[in-house]
């Protein structure tokens, strides 16, 4: 029936995405029913992962640097399967930033930025105005900043989704 080829398809669909790829999950394990009935999040969560990865704008902050960032998170959280999705979307001149010995070499507005990342992803709870203040004092636009943030709220979920899905898919 329709209904069904419609479910189906959004089934397959969420095994598609990002996060439950990386969470080892295929559309053959038990816990497929499940996900299937959380289709429109997921959906949502690769929508989101579309707009904050790969905007049509990406304003000062390339669709490489987004990947890369998004990497280095995925790394600072021990989370290795979706550290490799996003190496794949980074470009080689952008591979540096995923690096987590890497902070700017020198370049004032990428250790900003790093440095930022760092700190959000490790310890949001310290993270004060004048954070904020040093990413406009090395030049960051305010929409880069909300750009910024905007990365790294969404690379968060993403990461504790993928941890979550992978830990269910365990049990």
């Amino acid at each position: 029936s329709t209904k069904f080829k419609i479910r189906w398809e959004t089934m397959t669909d969420i095994f598609n995405t990002a996060a439950v790829q990386a969470s080892g999950i295929s559309a053959g394990h038990p816990l497929a029913v499940i996900l299937s009935s959380l289709d429109d999040i997921l959906i949502m969560t690769e929508q989101a992962y579309d707009a904050t990865l790969k905007p049509d704008n990406p304003g000062g902050i390339s669709h490489g640097e987004r990947a890369a960032l998004c990497c280095r998170m995925a790394r600072l959280n021990g989370e290795a399967a979706l550290a490799k999705h996003f190496a794949g979307l980074m470009s080689d001149e952008d591979a540096n930033i995923a690096d987590l010995n890497f902070y700017g070499d020198g370049d004032a507005r990428l250790a900003a930025i790093i440095g930022h990342t760092d700190l959000v992803t490790g310890d949001t709870k310290s993270v004060v105005a004048g954070d904020i203040d040093a990413l406009k004092s090395a030049g960051i636009s305010e929409d880069d900043i909300v750009r910024l943030s905007e990365l790294i709220a969404f690379a968060s979920y993403q990461i504790r989704l993928t941890i979550g899905l992978r830990l269910m898919g365990e049990v």
